[in-house]
């Protein structure tokens, strides 16, 4: 008798075990998910306009070292405008790190959606899968269209 309830809760512990990790594993491609998300593409603009701006400042300044007449003032003019580049550059590079982790951390919060919704164990990146797993892509993109 002891030996058919030990049988019987393993095998229960067993049924339970199997239900828990027979979800799967998800996963998106990024890039696609990227091109089909509106705030990723409007961060993208903002980004781009960014460094074009940074680019510009460069140009006008050239422009306007090259209208300088004396050895000092060359100098003078090329240590103020390396500290402002310096600083526009840190700038850009804050606001491109800062948008880009707001683009992935919504990704990622849809994605987490998406999982527990579909009960799987994990979600991966396309490159990273090579045979298998269940492709959740246009979940992801549904559920970021959905969510403001």
């Amino acid at each position: 008798m002891k030996n058919l309830k030990l049988g019987l809760v393993a095998l229960a512990l067993f049924s339970m075990t199997l239900s828990v990790n027979a979800g799967g594993v998800g996963y998106i491609d990024y890039v696609k998910v990227i091109d089909n998300y509106d705030y990723a593409k409007q961060v993208t603009k903002e980004v781009d306009a960014k460094g074009l701006e940074l680019q510009q400042f460069l140009v006008d300044k050239e422009k306007e070292y090259k209208s300088l007449d004396t050895p000092l003032k060359k100098q003078t003019f090329e240590d103020r405008v390396s500290q402002e580049f310096k600083a526009k550059e840190t700038a850009y590079m804050t606001l491109k790190e800062k948008r880009e982790t707001e683009v992935f951390n919504k990704i990622k919060d849809a994605a987490k959606a998406v999982m527990v919704e579909q009960n799987l164990d994990a979600v991966m990146d396309i490159r990273g899968v090579f045979v298998g797993g269940v492709d959740i892509t246009p979940n992801v993109i549904s559920k970021l269209k959905t969510v403001k």
